[in-house]
């Protein structure tokens, strides 16, 4: 008997019916009407079920008697063992969304999420690489597909495919999972753009600079024909036995070209390419939308990056800092 990844999920405590049935139709709503990709659906399913099972010891068998004592004691229980305030967070977040769906659904006469206090997670600057160290690190890829010209093809392929990646990745600010599920028609050779899917399946079109495009054609044209086969189809991105390259895989590739001592990845590509646009003079609107935030409070943590590196350089270079 195969056993699904929400079945080894569900394999804890065992809920009553009622609540089982409630967590499984909010995953499906999350799933198809919000359309969140299934890693997203997973960390809910894990939150509600936590939220289920804290309940249903204390004699909550349906989705309509939750209440706002019972999600402040699991929240508590959560803090007393031990949870970071990140995951309290979290958690609060996705016990809210539930009790609003079950609302909606007209099994609670009121929702007691909106009572539920959740504690602010603190929130991190996102590392950024300085313009020097990106640029170093792009001139390496480069130097590493020149070198492996003179040997065997498939080498010579995966440098062309990684000098491609790390050069779309800082041009386009987009997220390792938008980089893999490419196809190689999204890109736009004359309006130097890329068609991308992103959260929510919302589509938006990214513009792309010019040794961006040219590492990506290079790819397209030389590297890719080598690697590809049967299990291809039309994806952009291929891994070493020729199938769509998958977002590990993609981590992997990115760490490895970092080179003296950087340890960056994908998503510090994308934080540090958001930086530069704003200190380079980019609205906050344009890089929201580069970026397909849904609020531009989320992108407005890239203008408090610029100003501690501003701040930074002042106390480095200033005698009276």
């Amino acid at each position: 008997m195969v056993t699904t990844r929400a079945d080894r999920e569900d394999a804890g405590i065992p809920l009553p019916a009622g609540l089982t049935a409630a967590l499984e139709a909010f995953c499906r709503h999350l799933a198809t009407e919000r359309a969140l990709s299934p890693h997203t659906v997973r960390a809910y399913r894990g939150d509600i079920r936590s939220l289920l099972e804290y309940a249903a010891p204390r004699g909550v068998t349906e989705p309509g008697q939750l209440d706002a004592p019972t999600l402040r004691g699991w929240l508590a229980s959560q803090h007393q063992a031990g949870a970071a305030r990140t995951t309290l967070a979290r958690r609060g977040a996705a016990g809210r969304a539930f009790t609003a769906f079950a609302h909606r659904q007209g099994w609670l006469s009121s929702d007691p999420g909106v009572q539920l206090g959740i504690p602010k997670a603190h929130r991190t600057l996102p590392r950024v690489l300085r313009r020097e160290a990106i640029i170093s690190v792009l001139a390496s890829c480069e130097d590493q597909v020149t070198e492996q010209l003179d040997r065997e093809r498939p080498e010579a392929a995966l440098a062309m495919r990684d000098a491609a990646i790390l050069e779309l990745l800082y041009a386009s600010a987009i997220r390792v999972s938008e980089l893999c599920g490419l196809d190689i028609g999204a890109l736009d050779d004359g309006r130097r753009t890329i068609r991308v899917l992103g959260k929510g399946s919302k589509e938006r079109v990214v513009p792309v600079g010019i040794p961006a495009m040219r590492a990506v054609t290079r790819w397209v044209e030389d590297g890719r024909p080598v690697i590809a086969n049967q299990r291809s189809a039309a994806a952009l991105f291929l891994g070493a036995r020729g199938g769509r390259l998958d977002p590990r895989t993609a981590r992997r590739v990115v760490h490895a070209r970092m080179r003296d001592g950087l340890d960056a990845g994908p998503h510090a590509i994308r934080h540090t390419a958001a930086t530069h646009l704003i200190e380079g003079g980019a609205d906050l609107r344009s890089v929201q939308e580069i970026l397909g935030h849904v609020s531009p409070a989320t992108t407005q943590i890239y203008t408090h990056v610029s100003a501690e590196r501003l701040k930074a350089s002042y106390r480095q270079a200033h005698p009276r800092a």
